[in-house]
């Protein structure tokens, strides 16, 4: 047996990959989480832009194609800028800023829990749901339940 075969098949070693891979696991779920929050306060800042500017009177029914084309164009890399996307954002924005708790957290930077899900379930969310209390429901429940975007299109069909 080799030196590093030894060195690799004791107990020890073996215990501290099994820690060292649940860090890691642990540290790519966190990172997830940040972008998935960061990417809804683009959504947000955007669906708020779009909200008060008052775009669809004051620039017309182009509007969101030329948005989602110039945006598109400006970050490639970047998904998230169709224009059904973009009405989302501003359904988002307004769906949720009828709370003056949310408005006033996202205002403070403290993390709403509309932060904390993923931009899909509020998708369903907001195609489902008509005024912010209802929303607020099934936010909640999707983080304290854990609900994958299936277990949430199954539940808003039993509530």
């Amino acid at each position: 047996m080799s030196k590093s075969s030894i060195t690799t098949a004791t107990p020890e070693y073996k215990e501290w990959l099994k820690g060292i891979k649940s860090y890691i696991r642990s540290q790519q779920i966190k990172a997830a989480v940040r972008v998935n929050t960061e990417l809804l306060k683009v959504y947000w800042r955007l669906g708020e832009d779009i909200s008060s500017l008052r775009v669809d009177a004051q620039w017309g029914s182009g509007f969101y194609e030329a948005l989602s084309r110039d945006l598109k164009s400006e970050f490639p890399d970047m998904k998230g800028f169709s224009v059904t996307n973009l009405k989302y954002c501003k359904r988002f924005y307004e769906l949720y800023c009828q709370s003056d708790t949310i408005r006033h957290q996202v205002g403070d930077g403290f993390e709403a829990s509309i932060f904390n899900i993923p931009w899909g379930h509020h998708t369903e969310i907001i195609a489902k749901c008509k005024t912010t209390e209802d929303a607020l429901f099934y936010v909640n429940k999707t983080i304290e339940n854990g609900w994958s975007r299936a277990r949430l299109i199954t539940q808003q069909s039993v509530y």
